[in-house]
């Protein structure tokens, strides 16, 4: 990997906690954005963006449809939508149906941030209960960038990353407390 152009973090069950213990720490400065796909309840409140931006002083903001993407912010998929990446570095929703019994399909979103950013993609698959994320973990691998995953002991429900690990060549496995330096240093 030459440079960082993009941060994608993927997760469900237990992973709200580890970006809340992490965002504080991450460096304001950061040049390149951030990506967040959680699975979530569908409904039309801004406590997940109001909560993440009062733990950071960079932009968070909730996907918006042909949103350029722009470094130093942080943007969380809305419930409801898978989220995809034009080749022009600008978002797409999807509400097709559901791909591991998610929309967001955190495999959807990884795929097609691999597709556009290829090597210079980071792909950070947090806590969850199922395997979602882990056909988007090959992906980015296979587009020449690079796999983290939370350290499945250290996760409330260790399944997600678990998966991970057993199915992915990862690169990084790290605890909560190492991910804000991770980030920081990509």
């Amino acid at each position: 990997m030459e440079r960082c152009e993009a941060l994608i973090i993927g997760g469900s069950a237990g992973s709200l906690e580890v970006l809340l213990k992490v965002l504080p720490d991450i460096d304001p400065l950061l040049s390149f954005p951030i990506i967040i796909v959680l699975h979530r309840k569908s409904g039309k409140d801004s406590i997940l963006i109001d909560l993440f931006a009062a733990k950071t002083e960079l932009n968070v903001k909730e996907i918006e449809e042909k949103e350029k993407i722009v470094n130093g912010s942080i943007y969380i998929a809305p419930p409801n939508y898978h989220i995809l990446i034009e080749m022009d570095k600008t978002f797409s929703l999807d509400a097709s149906e559901k791909v591991n019994y998610s929309r967001p399909s955190i495999d959807i979103s990884f795929e097609s941030a691999a597709e556009v950013f290829g090597n210079n993609l980071v792909g950070l698959l947090l806590s969850g209960a199922n395997s979602d994320g882990s056909d988007g973990l090959k992906k980015i691998k296979k587009c020449g960038g690079k796999t983290v995953i939370q350290d499945p002991k250290n996760s409330v429900v260790s399944y997600m990353p678990e998966y991970a690990l057993e199915h992915v060549k990862i690169d990084e496995v790290l605890n909560p407390e190492e991910m804000a330096d991770f980030i920081n240093k990509l």
